[in-house]
């Protein structure tokens, strides 16, 4: 039985929480490796919609383990809010595991996130102020604190006092801010310890042997390819491992047991903060894909950035990942379109780039070549196989495959959970 990851393919907001719930139903486990509450999943069922940002899409399926990697960073309040929100409307939540290797997001990280990027002004990265990256960085800088720490009061209490020897002189001497009392954090921090005791558990013991026992397990990713921090646009990303490779180490499974990996792509492409994006559209046409697409943040509410889709990004997203599959979400937003235009290259300085410019300058000087499809007018919302798109949208798609280099295996057409096209048995 495979372990199958799911990555975003673009600049995140892709439908990765759609795809991930599809799955879902049909597997044991769902992993969460990345990331944390800087991020949103829409899931449409039936007549509800869901807005996750913290727990993972499997906690909608009923019998599905939903897991919280080692790899994460946990806002614990936002964590209980979530899941006191899904009980309050019918979710079973009970059986959530948490990791007692990730790593938790303290109320000092989230002040330190909105003052560090007030204080760059021009030079702001567009964090969603959640404090995903001081937390990261304590955990590279080894004085984070983690799920277990909650569960001894006097290692707590070690790990938050030295945090704040460092933290306390930044927040007063440079941003001119109030120190923040030791007391008060562990305090706070202990106070969610009885609650979450019974979900802590060693989930790179249990995640292995559940794949001895023959379970599925499928890795869903926070973000996405082009927020990597080491595959992405530096320094415009996130401060995690979104590709796949960061489900191996964000969940203590090895590249071995990975069988399949899943890019998730719109039929265009958006992006959120900031950064350079070649493909954006700033007039008519860029309004009508996110008013038509509900290109909105799930978390932040901040309007997305759009365009068309980008192949050199999808071919890019492919080789870092090895993916097997893609999956495209939003065929349905361009209908009504007389023309589709794709990006086939890159134009830098008169040089013709058909793959990712080897540097970030190029890459921000990059001007999009474009090969323009046909549009249809067609309602597609309504098909369920792939001969039932109107002739035009199946030369898109197919168009597409092949600009990206890998097969599309399903085909969103609609934000209902039914609302898919399935080309390829994305775990047969």
């Amino acid at each position: 039985m495979p372990a199958v990851v799911v990555v975003g393919a673009q600049w995140g907001d892709e439908g990765k929480g759609k795809a991930t719930d599809q799955l879902g139903a049909r597997v044991d486990y769902v992993v969460k490796f990345n990331g944390g509450n800087n991020a949103g999943h829409t899931v449409v069922v039936g007549k509800e919609k869901y807005a996750l940002h913290l727990l993972p899409s499997g906690i909608l399926s009923p019998g599905v383990v939903p897991v919280i990697g080692n790899g994460v960073v946990v806002d614990l309040e936002v964590l209980f809010r979530e899941l006191d929100d899904l009980a309050a409307r019918g979710v079973d939540t009970s059986r959530l595991l948490v990791s007692a290797a990730a790593h938790v997001i303290p109320s000092y990280n989230r002040t330190l996130d909105k003052v560090t990027e007030r204080f760059l002004g021009k030079r702001q990265i567009g964090t969603t102020g959640r404090g995903i990256g001081p937390t990261y960085a304590d955990k590279m800088s080894r004085v984070g604190i983690r799920v277990q720490d909650l569960f001894d009061a006097s290692i707590l209490r070690q790990k938050v006092e030295g945090a704040l020897t460092q933290k306390n002189q930044m927040l007063v001497k440079v941003y001119n801010r109030r120190a923040v009392d030791p007391e008060e954090i562990v305090a706070e921090l202990l106070g969610y310890a009885d609650r979450l005791r019974s979900m802590v558990a060693d989930t790179a013991l249990l995640l292995n042997q559940a794949l001895d026992a023959g379970k599925t397990l499928l890795f869903e990713a926070g973000q996405a390819t082009m927020l990597d921090v080491d595959h992405g646009t530096y320094p415009f990303v996130t401060s995690s491992s979104a590709t796949a490779g960061g489900a191996c180490t964000g969940s203590g499974v090895g590249p071995t047991r990975i069988d399949r990996v899943v890019g998730v792509t719109k039929a265009y492409t958006t992006r959120v903060g900031e950064g350079p994006f070649p493909t954006e559209l700033l007039g008519e046409e860029g309004t009508f894909l996110r008013e038509a697409g509900g290109e909105y943040g799930v978390t932040t509410g901040r309007p997305r950035r759009t365009g068309w889709y980008d192949a050199v990004v999808a071919r890019y997203a492919s080789r870092v990942n090895g993916l097997t599959d893609l999956v495209m979400t939003k065929l349905d937003v361009l209908t009504g379109l007389e023309k589709v235009p794709v990006c086939v290259a890159y134009d830098v300085d008169g040089v013709r780039h058909t793959e990712m410019p080897p540097d970030q300058s190029a890459f921000h000087h990059a001007t999009p070549v474009y090969e323009e499809l046909d549009g249809w007018t067609e309602d597609i919302t309504g098909a369920r196989s792939f001969g039932e798109l109107p002739p035009a949208a199946q030369r898109y798609v197919l168009a597409v495959e092949e600009m990206s280099g890998c097969r599309i295996s399903a085909i969103g057409v609609g934000a209902d959970r039914s609302a898919t096209i399935v080309r390829h048995d994305l775990l047969g």
